[in-house]
């Protein structure tokens, strides 16, 4: 192979490629539908010229049998005038006429059925050119669906790469490096200014009271709470000791005074109090 003919055939490979690569499908089926149409159009005008020749033969081949029918009717007046030389010739007329509106008649009947042909043609082209709409709008359904995923692809192809990933990584260690940084900063500072110590007593001082004391200080100051045991204890001894008459009086006083519950009350009831009161006797002798 000559360096011409390799030359000639690289350009046209090189042309071809640049030509497939340029080519829009979508573009090039509008444009393919174009000009099916433009040929719709032509092939409109050729069938409405082959129809307007049939109508035409049609007309002359009636035209022809009119006149043989006249010619044939002049032919019997002059035979009823008795002229019978006059009659051969329009009868000879009439025979021409005959042949001529045989002749049309033919050419009329093959343009005829012409036209019936090209109608089909016609609607056969009609067809293909609706069905090519419809299969155009298919494919191009089917390219832009075929785009999207291919975008779709090439986007998860960018996100399967590691890279992006490992510099938000790269960010966060950075970031924590940054925090852990500006806090023993603030630590730091803290301490060479000396309110470290101030600071901790000040966060125990507001730890200090919490919600349970608060509820505790108010159902106290209620009536509510219970006193403890020992509160009751001396409560009850108060009680016993200053107080004359009946021990369950007594006792229904000091549980008055320290609040007991029901379980105390019956402990109480329980309690022999003559040993307290021998025991107190005692004590004074």
């Amino acid at each position: 192979m000559g360096i011409f003919s390799r030359l000639g055939t690289l350009i046209k490979s090189n042309l071809n490629d640049l030509i497939s690569k340029a080519e829009d499908p979508e573009k090039m089926l509008s444009q393919v539908l174009l000009e099916m149409q433009q040929q719709l159009v032509e092939a409109k005008k050729a069938v409405a010229v082959a129809i307007a020749d049939e109508k035409k033969l049609q007309k002359q081949y009636t035209a022809e049998t009119d006149k043989s029918k006249e010619w044939e009717r002049k032919a019997m007046v002059a035979v009823r005038a008795g002229d019978d030389g006059l009659a051969r010739q329009a009868l000879s007329r009439k025979n021409e006429h005959e042949t001529i509106a045989t002749q049309f008649q033919q050419q009329w009947i093959s343009q005829k059925q012409a036209v019936e042909k090209l109608k089909d043609a016609l609607r056969l082209l009609n067809n293909k050119i609706e069905e090519a709409k419809r299969k155009k709008n298919i494919l191009i359904a089917r390219k832009k669906r075929a785009e999207a995923q291919q975008q779709i692809a090439n986007t998860m192809q960018g996100l399967g790469d590691t890279s992006a990933f490992d510099t938000f990584d790269r960010m966060a260690e950075r970031i924590q490096l940054m925090e852990a940084e500006a806090e023993a900063g603030a630590e730091l500072a803290g301490e060479l200014s000396g309110d470290t110590l101030e600071s901790k007593f000040h966060a125990l001082e507001a730890g200090g009271a919490s919600e349970d004391d608060a509820l505790s200080d108010l159902k106290a100051k209620m009536g509510l709470l219970e006193a403890p045991k020992g509160d009751n204890a001396k409560q009850l001894g108060a009680g016993v000791v200053g107080g004359k008459g009946d021990d369950k009086s007594d006792i229904s006083a000091g549980a008055s005074l320290g609040s007991l519950t029901a379980e105390d009350l019956k402990e109480l009831e329980d309690l022999d109090l003559s040993e307290l009161d021998g025991s107190k006797e005692a004590k004074k002798a």
